[in-house]
C-alpha cells in the first residue's frame, strides 16, 4: 500500500511530524514502512508557463521558437523540439538555474544560432512515471490544465511536493489498505482526531427506484447497494485527483473511473460503475454463474466461468464478475451519460476462489479477499456519487436502492486486565488500557474484574482476547515493555529419542559417503509402479488438483524419486552417485479414500558408479557387499543385532542380487541391485538401492553402549574348508557353527567361496576362520581341538559336508 503524506494529512493532523518520523512510529507500532520516497526531490526552479507565441525555428524545421510567460513580466525565449507544443498552452518550464532528475541542470543555450533561456518539460523529464499517464501525456511536452496559475511552482500543481510511504502490510491488516484506515492507525499512535469526509447525502433507502436489486447467492454476497446518476460528462479528471491516483500507483483513465478508484483508496471499499443505458433491463441480480457461462471482461478477454463464481447480471446477461472485474458490455465510455454505481459486500472466500481460478487479480479483488468493512458501503457510495456531481457535473437520481441479507455488527471480546500484565510482563493500570482502546476508537464497558471491548467492523483481524493484548502492546510501545524472565516450570531442552536416532542414521550414512537429497512427496503414476517398496499392495492416492501429471499422486516409496535424481546427475556426467533420503511415504488400503492415508517414514539410498580412491588411479566398482556393509554398520550403530538377509525376488530388483532384511520376524526393508531393464530405462550402469522402514528401526533400536573389558587370555584360531551342496545358504552353516561352538567362539568369518569342475557343478567350497577364546582362563590346545572337531562332525552330520583337502 502506497500512502501519500499530503493526502494522509487531510484526515489526521501530521503537520508537526516529518514523513520519516511518521514512518518510524508506524513501524514501531507493527505497521512496517519499507520505503519513504520523496517525490520531486530533484526538481527545482520549475514553474507553470504560458506559451504566448510559437514559431518555427529559422534554422531548423523540427524545432520551435516559443515565447513563454512565466509570471516575471517579459516572456522567455525558449526553443522546444516537441511536436505537440503550441500557442495558448500551459506547460512546465524549467528556468535558468533549475534542476531536473538525474542531475540535469538548466543553462542558457544556443541552438542553431538562436538563444534559449529555459526548457519546456515532458512528464518523463520531471521524473513522473510514464506508465501511470495516458499515452497522449507521454508524447512530447506535458500540457497542464487551464486552472494552473502562471508562475506557480510546478511541484504542488503536479503533486511533486509529496512523500510516499510504502507499507509492507501483513495479511491480517486489510484495514490499512485504505487512506482512512491508515489515518485511524496514525491517529491512535499520535492520540489525535480522525477527520472523515462529510457525507453530503446521508443514508436514505428507497424501494421506489428506476433499478431493482436482488441477491440470489446470499452465501457469497450479503449486501448490495446502488445509486443512479445521470447527465454525466465523461472527461479527464482534475489534476488533484490524478495526482492522488498516481501517488498510489494507479493510472488515471477518466473522471468516472478515477472517482471509483479514488474512493476505493480512500475508504477501502471497491466500487464499480455500469453504463445504465447498456443494461437489457433495469435490474441487478447477483447470482452464481452457470456452468460454462462466458463473459468478456474489461480487458477484452473472454472468460469461461463455473458455478462457484459470483456474477453481477442485469437479469438477462452477466455484466461483471463480482469483486474481480467488470464486463465489456456495460463499460463506461465517452458516450455514457447515465451510471449505476455499485457498492457491495462480497465474501472474501468467494472472490479469492474466483480470482485464483481465472488467474485475474485486481485492486478490488485484493481488498475483497482480505476483508472489507461492511459498514462503509453507504459512505463510499455517497462519496462517489457526490464527487461525480462535483467533478463530472452529474445529477443524483433518487435515494439508495439495496438488497441486504445481514448487517455488519461489532464484535465483543471480554478482556482480563490481569492477563494482559501477565502476558506482557507489565504493570499497566486498567485506566491505561481503557485509554489505549479510546485511541483506537474501541468502545469499552467495565464488567466486574474484566473489560468488555467492542471492536469496530473495520478491524476484522481482532477476534480473540490475545488480539486485544497485542493491540495494547503495540500502542503502549514494544520498546516500553520491560525485560522479564519467563515464569513457570523450567524444563531442560534436548532431543527426543526419535530425533537422536534420526540424527544418528543421517550421520552414519553421510560418513559412509552418501549425500542427502530431498525430493517431492508427489510423484507420477509410472513411478508408483516401477518398483516394489516396503508396501507390497500399492494403492494410488491422487490429488484433487495436481499441479502436473508428474506430480499427481502421493508417493508410496522413496526409490523412484532417487532414480530421477540419479538419472539427472548421470545425464550431466556425474557418473558416481551416492545418495540417500529420509522422508515420508503415504499408504492407503482404499481404492477411493474414505480416511486420511497412513504416513510412514522410510530411509532409502542409491549408489551407482565407482568408489574413488584418490591415492590410486583405479577405482573399485560398487557392489552388493559394499552397500550391505553400510547397512551392517548402521545396524551396529542402532544396536540392532542378529539381522538376517534372505534372498528374494521382487519387482524392480535383480532376481539374483536382492535380499530382504529381517530382525526376527520383523521385515526391516530390502537391499539389492536394480533390475537391468530398469537400469537401462534410466540410463544407469550397475546400481544398488536399499529402503528401510524407519519406524521399525526406531522400535528395535537399542543404541545403549555396551562396555566389555579387554581380553586377558590369548585366543586360538582354526580354519576350516568344507564342500557342501551349491544351493545351501551359507547363513545356515554359520548358524550351525555358532550353535556347536557356543560361548567359546569369539568370532566367525567366511574368507573364501570356491567352485570348480573338480568339485562338481553342484558343489561349492566354503572356508571359515574361527577364533576361540575364554574370558576366564587360558584355553588348551587339546580343548580347542576337541571343540573344533565337534563343529566339523556337526556340519558333516547335518549337511553331509566334506572336508576339502
Amino acid at each position: 500500500m502506497k500512502v501519500s503524506y499530503k493526502w494522509l494529512s487531510q484526515y489526521v493532523d501530521i503537520n508537526d511530524i516529518s514523513p520519516y518520523e511518521l514512518a518510524e512510529k508506524l513501524t514501531r507500532s507493527g505497521v512496517a514502512v519499507d520505503i519513504v520516497e520523496e517525490v520531486g526531490a530533484e526538481v527545482e526552479n520549475v514553474v507553470v508557463g504560458y506559451v504566448v507565441e510559437r514559431e518555427k525555428h529559422p534554422n531548423a524545421e523540427k524545432l520551435s521558437l516559443c515565447k513563454v510567460d512565466v509570471g516575471e513580466g517579459e516572456p522567455l525565449q525558449i526553443i522546444c523540439g516537441a511536436k505537440n507544443v503550441d500557442k495558448g498552452q500551459k506547460v512546465p518550464v524549467a528556468k535558468i538555474g533549475g534542476r531536473l532528475p538525474e542531475g540535469f541542470k538548466i543553462k542558457k543555450a544556443k541552438l542553431r544560432g538562436v538563444e534559449s533561456f529555459g526548457m519546456i518539460c515532458s512528464a518523463k523529464e520531471l521524473g513522473i512515471n510514464e506508465k501511470l499517464l495516458p499515452k497522449e501525456k507521454t508524447e512530447g511536452i506535458l500540457v497542464l490544465d487551464n486552472e494552473a496559475v502562471v508562475g506557480e511552482d510546478i511541484k504542488p500543481v503536479l503533486g511533486l511536493n509529496d512523500y510516499i510511504l510504502e507499507l509492507d502490510l501483513t495479511p491480517n491488516r486489510p484495514d490499512c489498505l485504505s487512506m482512512i484506515g491508515v489515518a485511524y492507525e496514525v491517529a491512535a499512535i499520535l492520540d489525535r482526531d480522525v477527520l472523515l469526509p462529510k457525507d453530503e447525502l446521508g443514508v436514505k433507502i428507497s424501494d421506489d427506484n428506476p433499478v431493482n436489486v436482488k441477491i440470489e447467492a446470499p452465501e457469497a454476497c450479503t449486501h448490495y447497494a446502488a445509486r443512479i446518476v445521470k447527465n454525466v460528462k465523461i472527461a479527464e479528471s482534475p489534476q488533484w485527483l490524478q495526482n492522488r491516483l498516481i501517488a498510489a500507483g494507479i493510472r488515471p483513465i477518466n473522471n468516472v473511473v478515477d472517482i471509483t478508484n479514488f474512493v476505493m483508496l480512500e475508504y477501502g471499499q471497491p466500487l464499480h460503475a455500469f453504463d445504465l443505458d447498456r443494461l437489457d433491463q433495469p435490474e441487478i441480480v447477483v447470482r452464481m454463474a452457470n456452468p460454462n457461462e462466458k463473459i468478456t471482461t474489461l480487458d477484452d478477454q473472454e472468460r469461461e466461468l463455473d458455478d462457484q463464481m459470483l456474477l453481477i447480471t442485469d437479469g438477462v446477461k452477466p455484466i461483471a464478475i463480482a469483486g474481480v472485474m467488470g464486463g465489456a458490455n456495460s463499460e463506461v465510455t465517452g458516450e455514457t451519460t447515465q451510471i449505476l454505481l455499485e457498492s457491495a459486500f462480497f465474501k472474501g472466500s468467494s472472490i479469492r476462489r474466483t480470482s485464483r481460478k481465472l488467474g485475474l487479480r485486481s485492486e478490488a479483488s485484493l481488498r475483497f479477499e482480505k476483508g472489507i468493512d461492511p459498514n462503509r458501503i453507504y459512505a463510499a457510495l455517497n462519496r462517489a456519487a457526490w464527487l461525480l456531481k462535483d467533478i463530472a457535473g452529474a445529477e443524483i437520481v433518487g435515494d439508495i436502492t439495496e438488497y441486504k441479507v445481514e448487517d455488519g455488527e461489532e464484535r465483543t471480546i471480554v478482556l482480563n486486565p490481569d492477563k494482559v500484565n501477565r502476558v506482557l510482563g507489565t504493570n499497566l493500570q486498567e485506566t491505561e488500557m481503557i485509554d489505549i482502546f479510546r485511541r483506537l476508537r474501541f468502545n469499552v464497558e467495565k464488567q466486574q474484574a474484566n473489560l468488555k471491548v467492542f471492536v469496530p467492523t473495520r478491524r476484522n483481524d481482532i477476534t480473540i482476547e490475545e488480539d486485544l493484548i497485542e493491540e495494547i502492546a503495540r500502542l503502549y510501545g514494544y520498546d516500553n515493555i520491560p525485560v522479564t524472565l519467563p515464569s513457570g516450570t523450567y524444563l531442560q531442552g534436548g532431543l527426543t529419542r526419535r530425533q537422536k536416532l534420526r540424527r544418528s542414521i543421517k550421520n552414519l550414512l553421510q560418513s559412509s559417503g552418501l549425500n542427502e537429497v530431498i525430493t517431492y512427496t508427489l510423484t507420477g503414476q509410472k513411478q508408483l509402479k516401477i518398483i516394489q517398496g516396503l508396501n507390497k499392495e500399492v494403492k494410488q492416492i491422487s490429488l484433487s488438483m495436481p499441479m502436473s501429471e508428474e506430480r499427481q499422486y502421493l508417493r508410496t516409496g522413496l526409490i523412484p524419486n532417487l532414480l530421477e535424481v540419479a538419472q539427472y546427475n548421470v545425464n550431466r556426467r556425474n557418473n558416481d552417485v551416492h545418495i540417500y533420503e529420509m522422508g515420508a511415504t503415504f499408504i492407503s488400503k482404499d481404492d477411493q479414500l474414505t480416511e486420511l492415508p497412513t504416513e510412514k517414514w522410510a530411509v532409502a539410498g542409491l549408489i551407482t558408479g565407482s568408489l574413488p580412491r584418490h591415492w590410486q588411479p583405479i577405482s573399485d566398482k560398487v557392489d552388493f557387499y559394499y552397500v550391505k556393509g553400510i547397512l551392517e554398520n548402521l545396524f551396529v550403530e542402532l544396536g540392532i543385532k542378529d539381522v538376517e538377509y534372505q534372498s528374494v525376488t521382487i519387482k524392480g530388483y535383480h532376481p539374483g542380487r536382492t535380499a530382504a532384511i529381517y530382525k526376527d520376524e520383523h521385515l526391516l526393508g530390502y537391499l539389492g541391485q536394480l533390475h537391468p531393464n530398469l537400469e537401462a530405462e534410466y540410463d544407469l550402469k550397475e546400481t544398488y538401492v536399499f529402503e528401510l522402514d524407519l519406524g521399525r528401526l526406531m522400535e528395535l533400536a537399542n543404541a545403549e553402549i555396551e562396555y566389555k573389558p579387554l581380553p586377558k587370555y590369548p585366543a586360538i584360531q582354526r580354519d576350516i574348508a568344507i564342500v557342501v551342496p551349491k544351493d545351501l545358504e551359507i547363513k545356515e552353516l554359520l548358524k550351525t557353527i555358532k550353535e556347536s561352538a557356543k560361548k567359546l567362539l569369539e568370532s566367525l568369518t567366511v574368507f573364501d567361496v570356491y567352485t570348480s569342475e573338480q568339485l562338481g557343478m553342484e558343489k561349492k567350497s566354503v572356508a571359515f576362520s574361527l577364533t576361540y577364546r575364554s574370558i576366564e582362563r587360558t584355553l588348551t590346545d587339546e580343548e580347542v581341538t576337541k571343540l573344533h572337531q565337534k563343529v566339523i562332525d556337526t556340519l558333516q552330520d547335518r549337511y553331509h559336508a566334506e572336508l576339502r583337502k
